[in-house]
């Protein structure tokens, strides 16, 4: 029966079968803990779901929730329909008579998407109703919301718990819709149970019963298979599938819109959605930042190192075949390769940084840098491609200092209501020497430890003239920092530079390299 079932469903790339998707985020996305969209934001999330991804349906909101609400919808109602996009949005309504319908009418929405019962369970135990009470109801609303004008679609709530438990009634409820002028029939797993073999076969058994009728499918995350969901359930011949923008919704969210466009693609030619794969990105970054919800960086398609590779053996593969490269490229999502540079990097992860930065190094030279970073990786997680010209700089400034002076060990302290201090330990030409200080901060301590040192040894230091801190672009907290400090002596003026993920610590370091210069 399911051989047959999938041969019947096969399309050559040619003659491909179209999937419906449906975006959620507005409405179950919106029902993630702590969510709460702006009309002004609603209408841009909106806006950008139809224009920029094109999808083809958005659901916005939930009918009678808040005043809020209710002017968010009018909002999207009337650019959509100035825009010809009405029939495309969607507001979740209730058995309630025509309570939720009026609402619609006077929020200017055209498409309802009626919340009934898909479960003996939640029939007998939430509406306390039997099946025909629910579908007396059932049939008021959609009959009237239809002589109003408005478009009908009906969620089997609790669907998935319903084909486990209450096929029968599963059975009698599609029965009687098929006698309603309903356009979809949506089965939700709502809890998010469902394993992806049985998503293929409920789904497969009620498309084969029901060959005349529309049927999406609405996955959850609890057990983190949503994805894989999505995929059996257009295998099984499900019409149309509901996402959201970075898998938001309740408890573990909705299944990704990102992630299942890419497997849809990648996995099955024989069928095509609208949606524009590299507005995805986008979209993805926005709704985050309207959020407050954000996005894992491991997150597929979206997140921020999905297309890093951090290993040195990686970078190496990729420069010279690309063995380490698959369908899923960056560039599909507008956005780019990046090569991740810290302890693990290698020369390869470096040099394609380099490339990108329009950067050529000596052999040499690039030991040192590749030295330098790994050392700075031991430190700090991640040094960023914006950080090289730092590290370069650094170290084709330290390279032709002979070290004789070297700051061994030091302590700072800073705390409220009472002067820095420092204490420093050097070795200058291999005899240690110890001093303590105050200062107006802990450099300030620091060098006036150092001048102590100096004044024992009856030796003159250079005078501070001026102290640069920079930063890469970006204004990151935990950039590098580069310190320029320009130093007087006997008449004459230098710079030494020093890096560090620690300003302090990076102006110590270019104190260290003056020391060694005069």
């Amino acid at each position: 029966m399911k051989i047959s079932f999938l041969i019947s469903h096969f399309h050559m790339p040619g003659d491909q079968r179209h999937i419906e998707i449906m975006d959620t985020t507005l409405r179950d996305g919106e029902q993630t803990s702590g969510v709460s969209f702006s009309p002004t934001e609603k209408l841009t999330i909106a806006q950008l779901l139809l224009t920029e991804v094109k999808v083809d349906r958005i659901e916005i909101a939930s009918a009678r929730v808040s005043e809020g609400e209710f002017e968010a919808v009018k909002a999207i109602t009337k650019w959509a329909k100035a825009n010809g996009f009405l029939n495309q949005v969607e507001v979740l309504t209730f058995v309630d008579g025509d309570v939720s319908i009026q609402w619609m009418q006077q929020a200017g929405a055209k498409v309802m998407n009626l919340l009934t019962k898909g479960s003996l369970n939640h029939l007998t135990h939430q509406l306390k109703k039997k099946p025909e009470q629910h579908f007396a109801e059932i049939t008021e609303v959609v009959k009237l919301a239809r002589k109003k004008g408005i478009e009908v679609n009906v969620y089997l709530e609790d669907w998935s718990n319903g084909m486990r438990h209450s096929k029968e009634y599963v059975f009698q409820y599609l029965d009687f819709i098929q006698k309603l002028p309903v356009k979809r029939v949506m089965l939700p797993d709502t809890l998010g149970i469902l394993t992806p073999p049985e998503s293929f076969e409920y789904i497969s058994t009620i498309v084969q019963r029901y060959p005349d009728t529309h049927f999406d499918f609405h996955a959850h995350n609890d057990y983190d298979l949503g994805t894989a969901n999505v995929l059996e359930g257009v295998r099984a011949g499900a019409h149309g599938i509901h996402l959201t923008i970075n898998g938001m919704g309740e408890r573990a969210g909705n299944a990704p819109l990102a992630s299942a466009i890419a497997v849809l693609n990648d996995f099955m030619p024989e069928v095509k959605t609208s949606v524009d794969e590299t507005s995805l990105y986008r979209v993805s970054k926005l709704v985050e930042t309207f959020s407050g919800f954000r996005i894992p960086v491991n997150k597929p398609v979206v997140g921020e190192n999905v297309f890093t590779q951090t290993a040195g053996i990686h970078a190496d593969g990729d420069k010279k075949n690309k063995l380490y490269f698959s369908d899923l490229m960056p560039e599909r999502f507008g956005r780019t390769r990046r090569y991740a540079l810290g302890k693990t990097s290698g020369k390869a992860n470096i040099e394609n940084n380099l490339a990108q930065l329009g950067i050529q190094l000596s052999e040499p030279d690039l030991k040192k840098v590749t030295q330098r970073i790994i050392e700075l990786g031991d430190k700090k997680e991640v040094v960023t491609q914006a950080d090289l010209p730092y590290i370069i700089s650094d170290v084709i400034d330290s390279k032709n200092i002979e070290e004789k002076v070297r700051i061994e060990n030091y302590v700072l302290t800073h705390t409220k209501a009472l002067r820095p201090s420092a204490t420093l330990q050097i070795s200058i030409q291999g005899e240690m020497h110890e001093e303590h200080a105050q200062g107006d901060g802990q450099y300030d301590a620091f060098m006036n430890a150092l001048k102590k040192v100096y004044k024992k040894l009856k030796q003159e230091l250079p005078v501070l003239t001026d102290y640069a801190v920079r930063i890469p672009p970006g204004g990151k907290t935990d950039a590098l920092c580069e310190t320029v400090i320009t130093w007087s002596f006997n008449g004459k003026e230098f710079k030494t530079r020093g890096l560090d993920s620690d300003q302090t610590v990076s102006a110590i370091k270019a104190t260290q390299k003056m020391l060694n210069l005069i």
